[in-house]
């Protein structure tokens, strides 16, 4: 029930404690737990290095992966499409790159590829299709890594695989 209390020539109305929901919550949080979890003694917390040194004890950080081994990539050049580009490496993905990384890819492994044709004719079909896609990827204005592929000279390109298919 609320009472009536006077302030400054007015009465007012002092709310019931049990009716305020944010007084519930704070009595809630005060009180001793009713289910009786509140008997045994409670353990002391431990700070993030007594944690730590139970864990060494325990042994959960012995055999690691890169336990003794310097961490891969550190001290590398700075990239900031590090992460994304290691998720890709990591599971394996393809098909969902942009266009810049997709045709960095794609560059890397175009001299295997190029071995596999047959042909001369087939051959620079496939440069003059690649040399296209990286113009057309250099004139769109979508966000993402810049396109810094380079170019590849067919003419050239075509005597270095008439070369490599001559030393087969």
């Amino acid at each position: 029930m609320s009472e009536e209390v006077p302030r400054m020539g007015r009465t007012m109305s002092r709310p019931d404690p049990h009716r305020d929901s944010r007084r519930r919550a704070a009595h809630y949080r005060t009180s001793p737990d009713e289910t009786g979890a509140d008997d045994a003694p409670s353990r002391p917390q431990l700070t993030p290095e007594q944690q730590i040194e139970a864990a060494i004890r325990r042994g959960d950080f012995d055999d690691l992966p890169l336990a003794g081994k310097p961490l891969p990539h550190l001290g590398t050049s700075y990239d900031p499409s590090w992460w994304i580009k290691r998720l890709i490496e990591r599971e394996q993905i393809s098909g969902v790159l942009p266009p810049a990384l997709a045709l960095r890819r794609e560059d890397a492994e175009l001299d295997t590829y190029l071995d596999t044709t047959g042909s001369e004719e087939r051959a620079r079909e496939i440069l003059e299709d690649f040399n296209r896609r990286v113009i057309e990827a250099r004139r769109q204005l979508q966000g993402g890594p810049p396109v810094i592929t380079a170019l590849r000279d067919v003419d050239a390109e075509v005597e270095a695989w008439r070369e490599r298919r001559r030393v087969r």
